[in-house]
């Protein structure tokens, strides 16, 4: 980005609310540190938002990547914004991109929304579950095997009106999700992470630029939040050590307590929630990627592989 560039960043996105959402709060929060710097968005369409079958079918995850990555690769936007839960960890960034910064982390957990206020445990037999997030399905098959789970995809709004429709009772929705097109009067009841352990990367968004563009690097670098920029690295090396795709039901946060100590909660799943291995280890002097590389080993010695590798993607 030559000096003149400098003033005007570019900012791609998928053009859905919530990813739009997404971008004006890097927008304002960018502004605030650097006023006299102008934004604007580039909106792209990206295959997964086009295609409404499985996930699977159009490899998986990067589907809803692919088309911002070839915007900056090509030069026609400066800066993306991903949810680091949709960025694959089991292959690398696209070559010649960075992660400039990872901003400061929103909530993790799930959400219920149930149209007459019931909670998790008081759903009757048969209460269907609008959801297709392989990680939610096994969860509630190992703790509330009575519910039956419908899948839904399509964006948090698309999904409520489904609801409403009749496709489902009852939705699971990622909290941080509806904060953010500003629609957390729906949610009845905020799961716990024990009671439904989150994705990989929860709640924190990523500002992806090239790797040669080092001014907008240095610029950007400062929004970052140095727990979440921790929490991410050790996340995202147990997912990429696992090498975890994303039909496979994989689980897990990182936190930083009070005292700065970093841990790691893992889980992995069968599909039908008859088999949870589970792992949860302390940093200690160790640093967050050496974290996140032995807890995916502890679950291997578990057999996180066999399981892993026994789903069909």
């Amino acid at each position: 980005m030559g000096a003149m560039a400098a003033d005007l960043i570019r900012i791609v996105s998928r053009d859905s609310p919530m990813a739009l959402a997404q971008v004006e709060r890097v927008r304002a929060e960018l502004a605030a540190l650097h006023p006299d710097t102008r934004t604007e968005v580039v909106a792209v369409k990206t295959t997964g938002d086009k295609w409404m079958g499985d996930l699977a079918l159009v490899e998986g995850k990067g589907a809803f990547t692919k088309e911002v990555d070839q915007a900056l690769l090509a030069g026609d936007a400066d800066l993306a914004v991903h949810c680091v839960k949709d960025v694959p960890a089991d292959r690398p960034l696209p070559a010649g991109t960075t992660f400039a910064a990872f901003l400061e982390r929103d909530d993790i957990r799930d959400a219920l929304i149930h149209p007459d206020g019931l909670h998790l445990d008081q759903l009757p037999s048969g209460t269907r579950i609008g959801t297709s997030s392989v990680r939610r399905i096994a969860q509630l098959a190992a703790s509330h095997p009575h519910l039956e789970c419908v899948p839904m995809r399509g964006n948090a709004n698309r999904r409520l009106e489904k609801l409403a429709a009749g496709e489902a009772d009852a939705l699971l929705l990622a909290v941080s999700g509806l904060e953010r097109i500003g629609r957390t009067d729906v949610i009845t009841e905020i799961l716990s992470p024990e009671v439904m352990c989150p994705p990989i990367g929860a709640g924190v968004l990523a500002l992806q630029c090239r790797e040669d563009d080092t001014e907008l690097i240095d610029l950007v670098s400062a929004l970052g939040d140095p727990d979440t920029h921790r929490e991410t690295t050790a996340e995202r090396m147990f997912l990429h050590v696992l090498q975890g795709h994303c039909n496979s039901p994989i689980a897990g946060y990182a936190q930083t307590e009070g005292n700065g100590e970093l841990s790691l909660r893992a889980k992995v799943f069968t599909p039908d929630g008859k088999t949870v291995l589970n792992a949860h280890e302390w940093a200690g002097r160790l640093d967050p990627a050496t974290l996140g590389t032995s807890v995916a080993v502890a679950l291997l010695r578990q057999g996180a592989r066999e399981l892993i590798d026994g789903i069909a993607h």
